[in-house]
């Protein structure tokens, strides 16, 4: 199914696994086991953390419901268990332990039992238990599987989305030659990210429910050759329901092939359940809207919504629509920032919501009446979602530190007190180095802001290798996340300090500063990158003759570029899934409109010039330096052949290089093992080429 990828960790399913209807109640975290021999953080720790997702509070407000996924290498997959705990704080209870996984845990909205999917049965199915694991029971039986699923508010419905078969597969043509293998296309978006279309579009689905099972399903956008959710990382916040159960908002972008290809302008669509009749609301407004909330009175609903139609990564605005008066209105019209994750609160008073400011995402409030936004968390994190509900809220957060976790947050103080605790045992074991924040004079004489984070049992006295680091995207702050591949604190532990600038094109530093990048590929980010290594070079803890460059996709790209007129600044590079020829990836790459609008369209409209003179194929004359190019054959964003160019190009010069190819990752590395493996070949690079004395 073709959806599978969009529910965290659901790729590593085993999916023929029986296991017990009932359950007994325990605490069964599998981090409280691991007893480490060192306190310097490896790629075998970093893959033994647990990855909290899924925050649900229960209808009475009372619990905490929510998702951990916990990887095994030696199995090569990963598992996803449902947790509870208390709002107001206690242990996490483990209410699953399976093997099968449970995946989009929700409350049915009286309470009394959980909505879960499973493959438990042999394919992707709606299940419920009681909120302490017990009475496992499938409720679903749809052909082929559902992907996805929410309750009616009055309990009376289910509305799901499945895959719906609705193109003719070559062999469909020509039934006589079923072993024939081979695609026809007469038109764009044949593949998208990391997946051929399989002939077949996400459709969303209205079905009675009486608690015992799914009955009277109707396609409510039967015969439409469109998705949704959108392709490819839409879930079902971009379905909901409205307080009456009497409509469903949705998001789609109603176009195919080369128009769908050409355009961001995707709607949001009221669908009325009694008439059958389908609406668009957010006719007009031409680039991304997304993901519909109806107030709890049932008087607005709330969308994020981009201006420019073709521009993946203008401005997240939120609008509102007052049915009573019909006014569409920006309530962000003033506040130069993203807002992600809509949340009602239940007097339908405000909004909740994160945003990303000097790369930290905090936690805002709209007051819909006076149109004012509060800022309510403080700190150097991420936080990745808020739930309001009772005047309080529950939020989920990390940093560069800090994997995952849970925490409540006073709506008045911004207070923050700690639930969740999965994975307190490796932390208490762990030691991180310092991160430093610093604000950096680019070539044009702008702030801008530089992490640097230093090695665990960091000595001032001693000189480090340094890596720069260079943010894909291209527009994605490099703010305080922790991830499990580009994770600053497992390149600190090898001895490395990381400079890691948010250069031209980020955001969170206003749109002005995140817009500069488009067109200019190559340009004043590019100096943005010198200016930041430059300054760090002259600390006398930075060892200026042991530089380093890496980065992936936009980052990629710039290890590229930049190693064809770094002017002999660094010593090592690496590049994952980086752009290396801009004629070439114009025409391999699927969405056109994020390289029409970036690069400024085609090779051929000689207006592009200067863009495409800046491709970093033209400059391997200038290449002198060690380069590790990695890449994904299923990547299909940037297509593998520009690393294995890349790399090719490097051989050709004698330039000592290497070529990590994985033939079954696409645009990241997502399996266990070949996660350890891309660590264990990315620092034994660096520690070749930027580490004299070993």
């Amino acid at each position: 199914m073709k959806r599978l990828h969009l529910i965290l960790g659901i790729v590593f399913l085993l999916i023929f696994f029986s296991c017990s209807k009932e359950k007994k109640l325990e605490i069964n975290n599998p981090v409280d086991k691991i007893q480490l021999s060192s306190d310097i953080l490896t790629p075998e720790v970093l893959w033994s953390f647990g990855r909290v997702s899924g925050v649900e509070v229960s209808p009475d407000h009372s619990t905490v419901l929510f998702g951990v996924s916990f990887y095994e290498l030696e199995k090569n997959r990963g598992n996803r268990e449902l947790f509870v705990l208390p709002v107001e704080g206690g242990k996490a209870i483990n209410i699953t332990n399976t093997e099968s996984g449970e995946y989009s845990a929700i409350w049915r909205p009286d309470g009394k039992k959980i909505g879960f999917l499973s493959t438990e049965s042999g394919n992707l199915q709606m299940w419920e238990m009681n909120p302490d694991g017990s009475n496992r029971i499938q409720i679903s039986d749809i052909e082929d599987g559902l992907n996805g699923f929410k309750y009616s508010p009055d309990q009376t419905k289910i509305v799901f989305i499945k895959d719906v078969k609705l193109d003719k597969s070559a062999v469909d043509l020509h039934p006589d030659l079923p072993e024939a293998e081979a695609r026809i296309e007469t038109d764009l978006m044949y593949r998208h990210w990391d997946k051929w279309h399989d002939y077949t579009y996400s459709h969303i689905f209205i079905a009675d429910y009486d608690g015992k099972s799914l009955s009277n399903s109707i396609d409510i956008m039967e015969g439409e050759r469109f998705d949704s959710p959108m392709e490819p990382f839409g879930g079902m916040e971009q379905i909901n329901w409205n307080p009456n159960s009497e409509e469903i908002a949705y998001t789609c972008k109603k176009m195919v092939g080369r128009e769908y290809t050409l355009s961001t302008n995707s709607a949001i669509y009221i669908y009325n359940l009694e008439s059958k009749e389908t609406k668009n609301i957010t006719e007009g407004l031409m680039g991304y809207d997304v993901s519909p909330v109806y107030s709890p009175d049932g008087k607005m609903i709330a969308w994020e919504s981009m201006e420019r139609d073709g521009y993946e990564s203008d401005q997240n605005r939120l609008f509102i629509l007052n049915f009573e008066s019909s006014e569409k209105k920006d309530f962000t019209a003033d506040f130069d920032q993203d807002v992600h994750a809509l949340s009602w609160t239940d007097d339908s008073k405000s909004i909740y919501f994160k945003s990303d400011f000097h790369a930290r995402f905090q936690i805002y409030n709209l007051n819909i009446e006076s149109e004012e936004i509060k800022q309510t968390t403080e700190g150097i994190h991420n936080y990745r979602s808020v739930h309001p509900f009772g005047g309080k809220l529950i939020g989920s957060k990390q940093s560069m530190t800090f994997p995952t976790e849970i925490f409540a947050i006073n709506p008045e103080t911004g207070e923050e007190t700690q639930l969740s605790f999965i994975n307190k045992n490796l932390h208490n074991q762990l030691t991180y180095g310092n991160i430093e924040e610093r604000w950096i004079k680019t070539s044009d004489n702008k702030d801008m802001l530089v992490w640097v984070i230093y090695p665990p049992h960091f000595d001032p006295d001693k000189k480090y290798p340094t890596l720069l680091y260079c943010q894909g995207g291209p527009h994605g702050s490099v703010s305080q996340f922790y991830s499990y591949r580009w994770n600053f604190q497992m390149m600190a532990a090898n001895d490395y300090i990381i400079v890691a600038p948010n250069r031209r094109g980020l955001p969170s530093f206003g749109q002005e500063w995140n817009d500069q990048i488009c067109g200019d590929y190559g340009g004043q980010n590019m100096k943005d990158y010198f200016s930041a290594i430059d300054a760090l070079a002259q600390e006398p803890y930075v060892d200026e003759n042991n530089l380093g460059a890496i980065g992936a996709s936009y980052g990629g790209f710039s290890v590229f570029w930049i190693a064809g007129h770094h002017e002999g600044r660094f010593d090592a590079f690496i590049a994952h899934d980086g752009i290396f020829n801009f004629e070439s990836m114009y025409l391999e790459t699927e969405e056109m409109f994020f390289i029409n609008w970036d690069i400024g369209g085609p090779y051929w409209d000689k207006s592009n010039k200067k863009s495409y003179d800046n491709s970093p194929h033209k400059f391997v004359d200038k290449w002198d330096t060690p380069i590790m190019v990695i890449h994904g054959e299923k990547d299909y964003r940037i297509v593998y052949t520009q690393g294995m160019g890349a790399y090719n190009a490097a051989q050709l010069k004698g330039i000592p290089s290497k070529y990590l190819h994985f033939p079954y990752e696409n645009h990241w590395v997502l399996s266990p093992q070949n996660g350890i493996l891309w660590q264990r070949e990315f620092y034994s690079w660096l520690d070749q080429w930027l580490k004299d004395d070993e």
